[in-house]
């Protein structure tokens, strides 16, 4: 309605959305960066039509969930010369997936370096790593892509 102010105590209607300044990964401590860019954090339940005939003959089509995904994690950042990525994913090369899982978390931070969202996950392991891709007439800092693979996560912040 035109000329209606609307008030509500539900904090998500008045509260900003988070600015994501940058990223963290966090594997048993072992594991560890900063990273510029993060996506693929969610889940996903396949759904799975099921076509059924009614008592009066017509057809419906169902819609019921089937399995459940988990998101792959992909992280960006610029190129340093630490190697916990590297060594983390030679360890997968190596057929050493089951010593490579390790649980973590993704932590977003805000512009004044306060941690404001963190993502769980369990028995995370580097499926992928890209490395820069340079090019001598580019200016542009090298980044690193990591995709990592889980079984589990949750926002828990």
């Amino acid at each position: 309605m035109a000329g209606t102010v609307v008030t509500s105590n539900d904090s998500s209607i008045t509260e900003d959305p988070l600015v994501a300044f940058n990223f963290k990964l966090e594997a048993q401590g072992e594991i560890d960066g900063f990273f510029m860019k993060v996506s693929g954090i969610g889940s996903e339940t396949e759904v799975t039509e099921h076509t059924v005939v009614t008592e009066t003959g017509q057809q419906v089509v169902m819609k019921v969930p089937g399995r459940l995904k988990w998101g792959d994690i992909e992280l960006e950042k610029g190129i340093t010369s630490d190697m916990k990525m590297w060594n983390w994913r030679a360890m997968v090369e190596q057929g050493k997936v089951e010593e490579a899982r390790r649980n973590g978390s993704i932590v977003m931070f805000n512009q004044s370096g306060m941690e404001v969202a963190r993502w769980n996950f369990e028995k995370g392991w580097p499926s992928k790593l890209d490395g820069p891709a340079p090019d001598a007439g580019d200016s542009a800092i090298g980044v690193e892509k990591l995709t990592l693979v889980h079984e589990y996560i949750i926002r828990v912040t």
